[in-house]
């Protein structure tokens, strides 16, 4: 697979039949919950889970998210979903970005990005991301290439 940055955290997912719309093929709704599924997961990956942000009174909170659905999918296709990390400015922000690839031929069917924002979950104020932010998330950012 050809992908729009090095070094992806991937995801293997396949549309069932909830998935499906009155269409004929995979809810744009489904997307944005694998995309925050292999989010999750890649925090977790880099060592920061959901009770590590409560402990920490810490979160990176979706400012904006966009989403562009290039191709339809349907029941049963073999997807491979990916993400990455984008710098920010170092202190409040960085980027997320997806990339939804059919296993079957490479194509891309979907693309999206989130602008994230560090906040306190108790206040939901911005807040300044904490070491352990800039420790488990720095080093896996990648440098930005493209779209």
């Amino acid at each position: 697979m050809t992908w729009d940055h090095p070094h992806p955290f991937t995801l293997a997912v396949t549309p069932g039949p909830a998935d499906i719309d009155g269409l004929g093929h995979t809810n744009n709704a489904v997307y944005v919950q694998w995309c925050e599924r292999i989010g999750w997961a890649h925090s977790d990956a880099l060592g920061l889970s959901l009770a590590d942000y409560h402990r920490l009174d810490r979160a990176m909170a979706i400012q904006r998210g966009e989403y562009d659905y290039l191709l339809p999918t349907f029941e049963g296709e073999a997807l491979t979903l990916a993400t990455w990390l984008l710098p920010g400015d170092g202190k409040l922000r960085m980027e997320r970005r997806f990339q939804l690839q059919r296993s079957s031929d490479g194509a891309t069917v979907l693309r999206g990005r989130w602008q994230l924002v560090c906040i306190a979950i108790s206040s939901g104020a911005p807040k300044r991301m904490p070491p352990e932010f800039e420790r488990a998330y720095g080093p896996a950012c990648v440098v930005k290439a493209g779209s």
